[in-house]
C-alpha cells in the first residue's frame, strides 16, 4: 500500500518488476476482510478473513504476514479465510457459462449473515450464499467433498474444510466467526474492483492451485494454470468490464429483488 494511516508508505519502497502501479514497502495494513464475491465468469467464491484485532492496524516487514512476507502466515490476520468456491467444494456444475448458475446471464448475489440469538446485533455464526436468476432463487450449491458437510460457512464447516484440504488452520487461529462478528460490528468499508492478479495470475481463483495439486481443494476451476497473466488478460481484454447494479443492505430475506 502507498499510503497507510495518512503516512506515504516510503520506507523501504520497492516497485513491483510487473507492474508500474504497485510495489512493496517496510509497513502493511492489517484488518478483517469480508470477501463477498471474488468471481469471474468460471468460478467464485466467498471468504471470510479473520483479524486478531478489529479495526485496521500498522504492521512492518515479514511481521505482516500475508502475500509478500517470507512467512505467509506471521501476521495478525488470517491470509488464506475460510472459503466457499462450489467448484472446490466438489460441484462442477453449479456455476459458469450454461450452468445452474448462468454465468451468460445477468444474476443477483445475496449474501445472509446469521446469528447465534437471530437478531441484526447477535454475534455472527453462519454465513450463507443464494442467487437470484430470471426469478428463480437459487440456493448455494452443497459441498461434496468427503467429510465436508453443507452450503454456508461455519465454524464446523471451515474446521472439516481445513482438514479434508490440509490446509493451514489461520482462519481459526485468529478468531474464525467470532473475530468476523465484532469487525462487522465495528463497520466496515464497501469495495469495488476489477482486477487482475500479478502474484499467482489468478489461479487461486478458477484453476489448480497451488499448480499440481489435483487431491481435494487444488481444483478450484476450469481455467488451464497457464492463464490469467496479467499481461496476456488487458492485452486481449483492454475494455473488460463489470456492471453492478441494485447494492442492498437490508433484513434477512429483504435484498433479493
Amino acid at each position: 500500500m502507498k499510503f497507510i494511516n495518512g503516512q506515504a508508505n516510503v520506507d523501504g519502497w520497492v516497485p513491483s518488476s510487473n507492474n508500474a502501479n504497485t510495489g512493496v514497502g517496510n509497513h502493511g495494513s492489517c484488518c478483517a476482510e469480508m470477501d463477498i464475491w471474488e468471481a469471474n465468469s468460471i468460478s467464485t467464491a466467498v471468504t471470510p478473513h479473520s483479524c486478531d484485532t478489529v479495526s485496521q492496524t500498522v504492521c512492518t516487514g515479514d511481521a505482516c504476514g500475508g502475500t509478500y512476507s517470507s512467512s505467509r502466515y506471521a501476521g495478525t490476520c488470517d491470509p488464506d479465510g475460510c472459503d466457499f468456491n462450489s467448484y472446490r467444494m466438489g460441484d462442477e456444475t453449479f456455476y459458469g457459462p450454461g450452468k445452474t448458475v448462468d454465468t451468460n446471464s445477468v444474476f443477483t448475489v445475496v449474501t445472509q449473515f446469521l446469528t447465534t440469538e437471530g437478531t441484526a446485533s447477535g454475534t455472527l455464526n453462519e454465513i450463507k450464499r443464494f442467487y437470484v436468476q430470471d426469478g428463480k432463487v437459487i440456493p448455494n450449491s452443497y459441498s461434496t467433498i468427503s467429510g465436508v458437510s453443507g452450503n454456508s460457512i461455519t465454524t464446523p464447516f471451515c474446521n472439516a474444510q481445513k482438514t479434508a484440504f490440509g490446509d493451514p488452520t489461520s482462519f481459526s487461529e485468529h478468531g474464525g466467526l467470532a473475530s468476523m462478528s465484532a469487525a462487522f460490528k465495528a463497520g466496515m468499508v464497501l469495495v469495488l474492483s476489477l482486477w487482475d492478479d500479478y502474484y499467482a495470475n489468478m489461479l487461486w481463483l478458477d484453476s489448480t492451485y497451488p499448480a499440481g495439486k489435483t487431491s481435494a481443494g487444488g481444483p478450484r476451476g476450469t481455467c488451464d494454470s497457464s492463464s490469467g497473466v496479467p499481461a496476456s488478460v488487458e492485452a486481449s481484454s483492454p475494455n473488460a468490464y463489470v456492471v453492478y447494479s441494485n447494492i442492498k443492505v437490508g433484513a434477512i430475506n429483504s435484498t433479493y429483488g
